[in-house]
């Protein structure tokens, strides 16, 4: 499917329309000169300058060529040299989580928990008497020390309870797949020792049988958020909620990205982002899978079916299901036992269950399915539940489209199945890098080697491999992703499994064009293309061609969406 969609791109597609003789240009709205400009497009590789109008590319070629696009009304920008690409496409990544962390407590670059209790108290300090006090990012493999006392390397909530007896406390652990809480959030989300684990969960409790405050998987859904906070007008949770989008949105652009892959909203995200495109407020275009029950999706999926609404910046022709957790907190659904917790092989969500309906939904809607699916087991249980599918309804999976998002853990016997089955592998680079200090912990070396984060394999399989953050997990700046898809170097200067690198055009591809494949948009965007979309990337440094460690040195220069620049670097 890789080669596929190479000689796919390589073809010019019947609607692309031939650029105007230059003698008759219309003046462009925007022109690129004077610079390098790598296309991903293989019938012009390079180009030295590029012009827009009407938000689509009308030119590729050379600075000279383009004079004849330059009009009184033309912005003209001279790229002395920097590097012009596809916009980056986020290829997966949670839209109003982004926003909410820039509102809450951010504890991604914590080195212990000691500082993590510290920040607790400083927002105790500043926080009204019984309002909860929000953070996410925290993860305690990557912790200088193990807090003491702890339970499997988590600490007690008897800490935080000594800085914020009064105010709940609920902590998100960076995967999002477990969260801590204090004693008052326990009190008022009535979890006690008795309280039994729901299924696909885990509370998790000392050797008395009393919650540490560790709330696993979709344990995290008992905890009572808001509770006891003076209930929200309708009219305050629209201004909080267009907030967080719009934070969100600040942030990305910010990144260099043009487009995100959203990784689950409910129907009324999906509302109020058109709404914020009806006023003009949002920048980058977003791909949107709903995260709702079937029952909901059958009554409702045909009305949120949407392609290239508000001038392509929505598109809503995808559906989100988890199959398991992460395995930073032993959630992910393994084949065999955890290398260091033998009684454990994860956790597994009722949505398993009901992930063959989910599927036919899909296919009887013409939705893409995308499945989370970390662990050995849940990767081959959902390539099961796609085959079947595919099978039932005599369907071509390459033509369905259908997705596992993060495939970070595989069986060496599944691996083939992605590219025999059409599955697109929805991965992070940057989870590689970030992961790699506990995964032979977790997995041991041989299933580390064997399956963990094998894009390589994947691609030889013939699979689509797609790239993104999974923001706020990680951070959403594509550059430290990059480097990662192409270095897998750790902080400590090792490299994790280095054969399965990708190559700087690899890397490239799998941030732009095959981003846009994996979403049913490779003829609008992901290559700088005639008739397509003008949504483009300029960076300081030529992160193709620079040596390896001054990739992370490179910044965004312009974000560019549909032909207009939405964000100037300093």
């Amino acid at each position: 499917m890789l080669i596929l969609l190479a000689g796919l791109n390589a073809r010019p597609p019947a609607s692309q329309p031939a650029p105007p003789a230059l003698a008759q240009a219309t003046p462009a709205d925007l022109v690129l000169r004077n610079g390098r400009i790598v296309t991903v497009d293989d019938r012009l590789p390079e180009a030295e300058a590029l012009a827009a109008r009407g938000g689509k590319i009308v030119f590729v070629g050379t600075s000279a060529d383009a004079a004849a696009h330059v009009g009184p009304s033309t912005q003209v920008i001279d790229l002395a040299g920097r590097l012009a690409i596809p916009g980056f496409i986020e290829g997966h990544g949670h839209f109003t989580g982004i926003g909410q962390n820039r509102i809450n407590l951010d504890f991604m670059n914590t080195k212990s928990w000691d500082e993590i209790v510290h920040m607790v108290a400083q927002a105790v300090e500043k926080a009204k008497p019984g309002q909860w006090i929000v953070g996410r990012g925290w993860h305690q493999d990557k912790w200088t020390s193990r807090p003491e006392p702890n339970v499997e390397s988590f600490p007690l909530h008897a800490s935080l309870d000594k800085v914020s007896p009064n105010n709940p406390v609920v902590l998100t652990h960076a995967s999002g797949h477990a969260a801590f809480v204090n004693a008052k959030a326990l009190e008022l989300s009535n979890i006690l020792k008795t309280t039994p684990n729901p299924t696909g969960g885990e509370i998790l409790k000392d050797k008395e049988g009393n919650p540490t405050g560790l709330m696993r998987e979709t344990a995290q859904g008992l905890i009572k958020r808001g509770a006891g906070e003076p209930p929200r007008t309708p009219a305050e949770i629209e201004s909080d909620e267009r907030k967080v989008l719009a934070l969100a949105d600040e942030e990305v652009i910010s990144k260099g990205i043009t487009s995100l892959h959203d990784a689950g909203e409910p129907f009324d995200t999906v509302d109020r982002v058109k709404r914020m495109i009806d006023d003009g407020k949002m920048h980058v275009r977003l791909w949107i899978m709903l995260r709702v029950p079937n029952q909901a999706l059958k009554q409702s999926v045909d009305a949120y079916r949407v392609i290239g609404y508000g001038n392509d910046m929505l598109t809503v022709r995808a559906i989100k299901v988890t199959a398991d957790g992460a395995l930073g907190s032993r959630g992910a659904w393994l084949l065999e036992p955890y290398s260091d917790k033998p009684d454990s092989t994860g956790l597994v969500p009722a949505a398993v269950q009901t992930l063959p309906e989910t599927a036919q939904i899909a296919i009887d809607h013409n939705m893409q399915l995308c499945v989370h699916a970390i662990g050995d087991r849940a990767n081959r249980e959902v390539l099961n539940i796609y085959e079947a599918a595919f099978k039932k309804n005599n369907r071509n999976g390459k033509d369905l489209r259908f997705r596992i998002e993060h495939a970070q853990h595989l069986s060496a016997d599944d691996i083939p199945r992605f590219g025999a089955l059409g599955v697109i592998a929805s991965m992070q680079a940057i989870h590689c890098t970030s992961d790699a200090v506990f995964v032979p912990d977790r997995l041991g070396d041989k299933r580390s080697e064997e399956g963990a984060y094998v894009w390589q394999k994947l691609m030889k399989s013939g699979a689509v491999v797609t790239n993104g953050t999974d923001a706020p997990v990680e951070n959403a700046d594509p550059i430290p992703n990059y480097y990662a898809a192409v270095t897998r170097k750790l902080g400590n200067g090792k490299t994790f499994y280095p054969d399965q690198r990708m190559s700087r055009m690899e890397a490239l591809r799998a941030y732009t064009i095959q981003n846009a494949f994996a979403a049913f948009e490779e003829d609008v965007k992901g290559s700088l293309t005639v008739g397509k979309l003008a949504d483009i990337t300029v960076l300081t440094k030529d992160i193709t061609r620079v040596p390896e460690e001054e990739i992370k040195t490179a910044r965004v220069a312009y974000t560019i969406v549909g032909g207009k620049v939405v964000f100037k670097g300093q």
